[in-house]
C-alpha cells in the first residue's frame, strides 16, 4: 500500500512540474507604468521639470514638430521555446508647448498598435536589379576613368 502511494505522490509531482514548466513567463518591458503617478500629470500645471521629476526621463523624445515625450511600457507572455506575445501595451504621450508646459497627456493602449507582416524575406528598395557577376566585375574600368584632370602629375587628390 505504501508503494502505490508514493507511486501515486511521486505521478502527482511529475505532474505538477509537467503543468508549470508550460506556464507562460511575464516580462515588463518599457516604462513601468504607475497610474498613480502618471495621472498625477496636469495639463496647464506641470512643465517639463515637474514631469521628469514625477514620472522620470521618457522613452523617447518627438524630434520634430510639437515638443512630444512618450513613455513607453509593454508586458509580454511567452511559453518555453515560443516567441513572446504582447499582452499588454500603454503609451503616455504629454505634450508640451513652446515654454515647456503641458497641454495634454493622453494614454492610448494595444488597440493603436500596427502588427506588420512582411512579404517574403527581401525588402524592395529602389534600383535596377544587379547580377551576382554585375556586381562583381560591375566597376572594372570604371575607377578613374573621366574626371577632366588628364594623366601626369597634379591629376589625384594627394598631387
Amino acid at each position: 500500500m505504501n508503494a502505490g502511494k508514493a507511486f501515486g505522490a511521486g505521478l502527482v509531482l511529475v505532474a505538477a512540474l509537467a503543468v508549470g514548466g508550460c506556464s507562460s513567463i511575464r516580462e515588463s518591458r518599457g516604462y513601468i507604468v504607475d497610474q498613480t503617478l502618471a495621472s498625477a500629470v496636469q495639463p496647464g500645471i506641470d512643465n517639463q521639470q515637474s514631469v521628469e521629476a514625477t514620472l522620470g526621463r521618457p522613452t523617447f523624445m518627438s524630434q520634430y514638430g510639437q515638443p512630444t515625450w512618450y513613455y513607453v511600457s509593454s508586458v509580454t507572455g511567452r511559453k518555453p521555446f515560443v516567441r513572446p506575445r504582447i499582452r499588454e501595451h500603454s503609451v503616455l504621450a504629454v505634450r508640451f508647448d513652446s515654454a515647456g508646459n503641458v497641454l495634454s497627456a493622453d494614454k492610448t493602449g494595444i488597440e493603436r498598435v500596427t502588427f506588420l507582416s512582411p512579404d517574403g524575406n527581401s525588402t524592395p528598395t529602389l534600383g535596377r536589379e544587379r547580377s551576382f557577376f554585375e556586381d562583381l566585375f560591375g566597376n572594372i574600368g570604371q575607377v578613374g576613368a573621366g574626371g577632366g584632370q588628364g594623366g601626369g602629375q597634379g591629376g589625384g587628390p594627394n598631387g
